[in-house]
């Protein structure tokens, strides 16, 4: 196709398009446009300045490795509210969207493109009372960041971006997921 005919068949469907019904509109947008899972991750660490630093980790089924305290957000839901009510659910940990520190980066695109991680820190008493439900999440637990046990994989690329974990010297393993 010449590029005036195509020129010219853009011009007939926008001008189609817009006459359209807004309602209309929008719906032909979101078929045609990429649809995105966004999720919320917390990194929840000792507030205790004196410890050594630690995290807080879940064991989750099937059980083979360890992992954050994350989970997708709903729709409409800011990042910073839908982290923090995950992380609630799953470890018994309640802080405020507030409260809730946006790490840089703070969105993680994934290497399939369709699935965004929101990243936040939260600071919380070693003292913090873990509640878990047994069948979501098996075990909430403090590790050493220096001392960390088997890791999703997933966790681990997600831990390098923030220079932690077995990959953290490993830059070129972060977009493998």
């Amino acid at each position: 196709m010449t590029s005036r005919r195509v020129a010219r068949v853009r011009g007939v469907f926008y001008s189609t398009f817009y006459r359209l019904p807004s309602r209309w509109r929008r719906r032909l947008v979101r078929l045609a446009t990429q649809k995105y899972i966004v999720g919320g991750v917390v990194l929840v660490r000792d507030a205790d300045r004196d410890a050594p630093d630690r995290l807080v980790l879940l064991r989750q089924p099937p059980g083979y490795g360890w992992s954050l305290p994350a989970g997708l957000l709903k729709r409409g839901e800011p990042p910073a509210v839908g982290a923090a009510r995950e992380l609630f659910e799953e470890s018994g940990i309640q802080v405020s969207a507030e409260d809730l520190i946006p790490l840089s980066p703070n969105a993680l695109v994934h290497s399939n493109g369709r699935w965004v991680d929101m990243v936040f820190e939260a600071r919380v008493p070693a003292d913090v009372a873990f509640a878990v439900d047994g069948a979501e999440v098996y075990e909430a637990a403090w590790h050493r960041i220096d001392a960390l046990p088997p890791l999703t994989a997933p966790t681990a690329r997600l831990l390098a971006y923030y220079g932690m974990g077995p990959y953290a010297e490993y830059p070129e393993v972060r977009g493998g997921d």
